[in-house]
């Protein structure tokens, strides 16, 4: 039977734990467009953060 030669430190137990608290990626509805996209992120479909235009549109075709 595999016996732990030393007790875990509370540091170590904490950091494997720390990934138990990490949630799925939230996405918001874009005011203009109506496609999901990250909060806080460009809307690559159409370039815009926060109502201006930061990047040339992509053409759908």
């Amino acid at each position: 039977m595999a016996v732990p030669k030393k007790k875990v430190s509370r540091m170590k137990r904490g950091q494997r734990r720390s990934a138990d608290a990490i949630a799925a990626p939230t996405y918001v509805e874009d005011k203009n467009s109506g496609e999901l996209r990250r909060p806080h992120h460009i809307d690559m479909k159409t370039g815009m953060y926060r109502g201006r235009q930061v990047l040339p549109a992509k053409n759908a075709e």
